[in-house]
């Protein structure tokens, strides 16, 4: 078990050296990343980040889980929202980020999707992308599931809706990261909205009806 799985990395400490590590893949990169540039990046020693990770490894799993719970707990979803609104805001949520203090959505999408290329030569770190995939595509087949029992959306294959949209996102940051296609997210938010959700609605269900934007 690694230092870090134990749980004694105390909070503030955490966040520090998370935030610092973001900093130094953004100016190094994954590749060229080493201990002492993180420790650069540190009001505090670098002996701190060795006291709690057992090497870069071990950091980069943990930095992974960080960016990733930063999306996860910041979406806000009214209990009450129609299906079709609550399905918005999840994806819009994907593609378009929340809010940050320091550095922007896709400042931190940039380094998210660097470690995700080198995901297919590790291990570790494609169980990590692979167990957030699922959890995106759960997240948005729920609320597909819950449209479809209140009559909202037809009656169709949910899970592989899910897996629809979910892959419409991921490959709108790939154009937008990899290919500098700017106007991906927004091409893809109004695809979405357009030749998969409409395209759920359940016969005599209008646009909009539901108390959704659209």
């Amino acid at each position: 078990m690694s230092k870090s799985e134990e749980g004694s990395v105390p909070a503030d400490t955490r966040e520090d050296i998370m935030e610092a590590t973001f900093r130094a893949l953004s100016e190094h990169g994954y590749s060229d990343l080493r201990m002492r540039d993180i420790g650069e990046e540190m009001e505090m020693t670098r002996q701190v980040i060795h006291y709690h990770y057992d090497g870069k490894q071990d950091l980069m799993s943990s930095f992974l889980e960080y960016i990733i719970d930063q999306y996860e707990g910041s979406v806000e979803v009214d209990g009450d929202a129609p299906p079709r609104k609550e399905l918005e805001v999840r994806v819009h949520q994907c593609l378009f980020g929340p809010g940050f203090e320091e550095f922007s959505h896709w400042d931190r999408m940039k380094v998210y999707h660097e470690l995700f290329t080198h995901a297919q030569n590790d291990a570790e770190h494609r169980a990590i992308f692979n167990e957030h995939y699922d959890r995106i595509r759960g997240s948005i087949t729920e609320v597909i599931e819950d449209g479809i029992d209140r009559g909202v959306f037809r009656d169709t294959d949910p899970e592989r809706a899910g897996q629809l949209i979910t892959d419409i996102i991921h490959a709108a940051r790939g154009r937008k990261l990899s290919l500098g296609h700017d106007d991906a997210p927004d091409q893809a938010w109004r695809s979405i909205d357009e030749f998969v959700v409409d395209s759920l609605l359940a016969d005599g269900v209008e646009p909009g009806a539901d108390g959704s934007d659209a």
